[in-house]
């Protein structure tokens, strides 16, 4: 059966990034707060729905069956119900103390004379075992600060320093909304995302470090605190981490994660049994958005296919795209514009995914490297626009702040991390075939 070719197919993705970057526009000119986050991701996406129903061809009830089937796509729901469990644990730890404990367990072991780089290091794990950048820059920002001021730093350069290490993490993270995007939608395991993206983040991190050594040496050096923390508490995270580094199913990990933090926490007092409940059903409501986004994107791409929306844009693609190599400077290239667009770097991966799986399967490209590419480009432009979540959030602890230039120009790990992968996709990575025949050797 010959595929449909419609240009006029993939406007509806284009009315849901149109309404959700103008909106941020116009707010921001306006002066309002967080300007790109005040419109609801799924009402954008629902006029994008409404769109598509109005443009495409076929009757209403033949236009909903093809909706709900994107809905309801096995991938689509497994993504949506591992964001929930995640949102749970994040919300399980967070009230049981483990991000303050993680916070002031890096604190007591980091020396005085490295703050900057002890920064960037703890926001990295923190990042890592939370899977939030914006809750790590939260957490770790106005503790950075402090630092910074009493030993008479760069604050922006330490500033910069926790950003860097939120996205660090956020690149790495088992449990981040953009690994689980990323993953979902090129149907890879979430170790083997990491291991791709860990040749890559790892060396663009020591970097970092060692650039935070040498420009991050305070003139004085400040006098040691104490900061009090249960080890305890850290446990849930170095299980999170480790069982999935493991290979153990991402809902069983989850699920241990839930229970541990919960057990530690009506030990210790934190909460109690009703409470735990409630917390957990707390974390499950925090994840509703991106939930429902989800489901309504994957009702969207579906219709945008049947379409032949995905056809036509693989079609332009391929007159730019010749082989592996520029398959993967495309798919790099697409998410981060659609994070340009969006500000917002799950949806980026969201919008992209489907196009960016054709792509990888036309041009022989390992799904393990579209996924890490997809999440390295969309955390790299998330951690250096001016109005992303994690640099706004920053850029309001600080006072005498000019322009946010004056912190997005010190976030190195950024602008290395970018520069690496670029070299990758230029002189290395392995196909699928070379992929299946290693593991078939082996």
């Amino acid at each position: 059966m010959e595929k449909k070719i419609n240009g006029k197919a993939f406007l509806p993705f284009g009315v849901f990034v149109g309404i959700y970057l103008i909106t941020g526009i116009v707010l921001n000119a306006k002066g309002v707060e967080m300007a790109f986050y005040q419109l609801p991701t799924p009402v954008a996406a629902v006029i994008g729905v409404i769109t598509a129903f109005i443009l495409f061809k076929g009757t209403i009830n033949e236009k909903l069956e093809t909706f709900l089937k994107g809905c309801g796509q096995t991938d689509v729901m497994t993504m949506c119900f591992i964001f929930l469990f995640a949102g749970a644990f994040t919300t399980v730890s967070s009230e049981m103390g483990g991000v303050d404990a993680v916070v002031n367990l890096g604190m007591s072991v980091l020396p005085p004379q490295f703050v900057a780089a002890g920064v960037f290091v703890i926001s990295g794990f923190i990042g890592i075992s939370t899977g939030t950048s914006v809750g790590t820059v939260v957490a770790v920002t106005p503790i950075a600060i402090g630092l910074a001021e009493a030993g008479g730093l760069n604050v922006y350069l330490v500033v910069a320093a926790t950003i860097c290490g939120a996205m660090f993490g956020d690149n790495l993270s088992m449990i981040s909304d953009t690994t689980i995007a990323a993953t979902r939608t090129q149907g890879v395991e979430m170790k083997d995302k990491f291991r791709s993206n860990f040749a890559i983040a790892l060396p663009a991190a020591i970097i970092t470090v060692v650039l935070l050594l040498i420009f991050g040496r305070p003139d004085v050096v400040p006098e040691a605190a104490e900061y009090s923390f249960s080890f305890i508490k850290v446990l849930p995270y170095v299980f999170v981490l480790g069982t999935s580094l493991l290979g153990l199913n991402v809902f069983l990990v989850l699920t241990g994660g839930i229970v541990f933090s919960g057990v530690i926490g009506i030990a210790m007092g934190s909460f109690t049994i009703l409470e735990f409940a409630n917390h957990i059903y707390t974390g499950f409501t925090g994840m509703f958005e991106i939930f429902l986004l989800s489901m309504m994107m994957g009702g969207l791409a579906s219709m945008v296919q049947e379409e032949g929306g995905i056809e036509w844009v693989l079609q332009k693609v391929r007159k730019v795209i010749k082989n592996r190599h520029t398959a993967e400077a495309g798919i790099a290239a697409m998410v981060s514009v659609a994070d340009i667009a969006t500000a917002n770097n799950t949806v980026s991966i969201l919008v992209t995914g489907n196009v960016a799986k054709e792509l990888s399967e036309e041009y022989d490209v390992d799904p393990k490297r579209t996924a890490s590419l997809l999440d390295l480009f969309a955390c790299v432009f998330q951690g250096i626009l001016p109005y992303s979540a994690q640099i706004l959030f920053a850029c309001a602890m600080l006072e005498n702040l000019n322009s946010p230039f004056q912190v997005i120009s010190f976030c190195w790990y950024q602008y290395i991390v970018a520069i690496i992968a670029i070299l990758s996709i230029l002189f290395t990575g392995k196909s699928k075939k070379k992929h299946a025949k290693e593991a078939a050797e082996v």
